[in-house]
């Protein structure tokens, strides 16, 4: 059995360091070439892919490169350029976004696109590499050997239970077929979670709430938690990988209040903002992960000094604010940031509970 665990915890692992490179391809694809110098020597006089005559590079009508490579060697250069790198752009952006965030912000709102990664780029590549982070070295917290010897129970019991239902459907039959084969996908997938239970990635006691008093609808709900809590636990960290963009739109609301009455800074402005504030925030993020992992705990608990400090260097830079201006609004922007988390936190709970 230990072996099976084993294996399955380096499957886990290949999942999260496909969740990075998911992330990478994904923000390459909104991401395009634009303006980013690329290695490579021109020998055709006509486009490849439209047929105009190249003056340069890149074909003026289509973009496309004007060299085409075609070797083993090169398309792993390109995969490699795509994933990590974004072509140049994320060493150009990172050092901007991590010291002079306001700078970044206000240089991307006014229009020079082609030096930095974009907002939503960045984005989507933070949320997958965050998550990989947190699946692959971050966990959940220590299982305790009473919950580790109940999980093994009743993982050999759900065995038990495959066996006997693989060797039903060996013989049946039209809608009997399709019945069992619901009931094995879904053991199969309940076996997968409680192994993650086993492994230290969810914790079982996640939902341990008294139901009484609750209100009908909500109290079945936290029952259908309590007696499936890995369950709803795996749902929840799904959900927020699913949903984490919501954190965009649930912010920007609370960014406009500081400007209320601005004619000059609009929603737009406000979301370029929010966004690259996210991205800085997950970086944060995955550093106190990496931290923890190597035991370096203090120094994971000091990152959470950085984000007001951060709010105040990028509001400053963004809206060409004072110091006491970006102040004032920086502490009230790391109260709404608490505000946005809570309500966050909510849906994810409500979706988990109510699926």
């Amino acid at each position: 059995m230990s072996r099976q665990w084993g294996f399955d915890g380096m499957v886990g692992e290949f999942e999260a360091i496909g969740d990075a490179v998911t992330g990478g391809i994904i923000g390459r694809a909104v991401e395009p070439r634009a303006g980013e110098a690329v290695d490579g020597h021109t020998h055709e006089t006509e486009c490849l892919n439209c047929g105009t005559k190249l003056a340069g590079d890149f074909c003026h009508a289509c973009g496309q490169h004007a060299h085409v490579h075609r070797t083993l060697t090169a398309f792993f250069h390109d995969f490699l350029h795509g994933v990590l790198h974004f072509e140049g752009k994320i060493w150009r952006t990172l050092p901007l976004l991590a010291w002079k965030p306001g700078d970044l912000t206000r240089r991307y709102i006014d229009g020079q696109r082609a030096s930095f990664i974009s907002p939503v780029a960045l984005f989507l590549f933070c949320v997958f590499l965050m998550f990989a982070a947190v699946s692959l070295i971050g966990g959940m917290g220590d299982v305790s050997a009473a919950a580790k010897q109940d999980v093994a129970q009743e993982l050999n019991k759900d065995r038990a239970k495959l066996v006997v239902l693989e060797q039903q459907r060996a013989g049946a039959t039209g809608p009997l077929a399709t019945k069992l084969d619901d009931k094995i996908g879904e053991l199969k997938g309940e076996i997968k979670i409680k192994q993650a239970v086993q492994r230290g990635e969810i914790d079982p006691s996640a939902f341990d709430v008294d139901p009484s008093g609750l209100a009908p609808g909500l109290s079945d709900a936290v029952a259908k938690a309590r007696s499936n809590p890995e369950l709803v636990a795996y749902k929840l960290k799904t959900n927020a990988y699913k949903f984490s963009w919501l954190i965009i739109p649930l912010s920007v609301p609370f960014v406009w209040l500081l400007f209320p009455f601005s004619r000059r800074f609009r929603v737009y402005d406000h979301t370029i903002f929010v966004t690259y504030s996210l991205c800085f925030m997950m970086l944060l993020v995955i550093a106190g992960v990496a931290f923890q992992a190597i035991g370096a705990s203090s120094i994971a608990g000091l990152l959470w000094l950085i984000p007001p400090f951060h709010m105040y260097r990028q509001l400053r830079g963004t809206y060409g604010l004072s110091g006491w201006g970006a102040g004032w609004r920086a502490a009230l922007l790391t109260m709404f940031a608490m505000i946005v988390i809570s309500l966050f936190a909510a849906l994810l709970v409500g979706v988990g509970m109510f699926e």
